[in-house]
């Protein structure tokens, strides 16, 4: 099938709900190995039970839970082929409203974790000459400004661009780098923004195509840019708004 990832392994973060675990469903759909992380045992389980893994619990705020968890995925397949850096977390609120508190808490999560978690599979796929594809899920607000925002979409932003260092530095390796940057789609981390009817109006206005997205539709993207049908693609950010960010 176009976009097969058969006999690949995936370590896929923040896979227990929502746009992870759809991406984590597409990936074994498609043929390939799953190792799911979180950030609690119970859901860890529940995720290797899934998949028919191990438990991997890792929060990717912590860098001793990274190394920890990668290694044990790394030990438990033999070797890990595909990275998709899904955990993130967002503050949504004015500006003004924001806590540092909060604001540590989305950059440390979305930026320096998707770069950590990257970092460690890069050392085992560069020593051991292996080529590998990496996903990163970002967003349209780090393309264009939207309310309530600005700790959110920052982060973002930094990850578009961290995904095209990594690219370039990394390609001599056989290391793809790729992004996804998704309009509102319906999942727990949407679910008070779109509960806002007003709100939600005014940003289903902003979608030519006149809907928000579904997490399998993300998925399916992101299965195309891990698997080899996206062989020469590398730097790339796949954007997934129904036509929001072209306005």
């Amino acid at each position: 099938m176009v976009g097969s990832v058969d006999l690949k392994t995936a370590l896929v973060t923040g896979a227990g709900r929502g746009l992870g675990q759809a991406i984590a469903d597409s990936i074994a759909a498609a043929g390939g190995t799953v190792y799911g992380t979180s950030r609690d045992l119970a859901t860890a389980e529940e995720i290797a039970a899934r998949y028919g893994t191990v438990p991997i619990v890792m929060d990717v705020r912590d860098s001793s839970t990274i190394t920890a968890g990668v290694e044990q995925a790394w030990s438990h397949a033999g070797q890990i082929d595909l990275l998709v850096n899904n955990a993130g977390v967002n503050a949504p609120r004015a500006a003004l409203d924001v806590t540092e508190e909060e604001w540590n808490l989305v950059h440390e999560t979305n930026v320096r974790g998707t770069f950590l978690v990257s970092q460690a599979l890069a050392r085992h796929w560069i020593v051991a000459t292996i080529p590998a594809s990496i996903v990163n899920v970002a967003s349209q607000a780090g393309i264009v400004a939207i309310e309530e925002r600005v700790a959110y979409g920052s982060s973002k932003a930094a990850v578009i661009h961290l995904t095209k260092l990594l690219a370039l530095e990394w390609a001599p390796h056989g290391i793809r780098v790729n992004a996804v940057a998704p309009t509102f789609v319906r999942t727990e981390l949407t679910a008070s923004t779109l509960a806002r009817p007003e709100w939600a109006a005014q940003l289903l206005a902003r979608i030519p195509l006149g809907r928000f997205g579904e997490p399998e539709e993300v998925a399916h993207a992101v299965n195309f840019l891990l698997s080899d049908a996206s062989s020469l693609v590398t730097g790339h950010t796949l954007v997934i708004d129904g036509g929001y960010t072209i306005q």
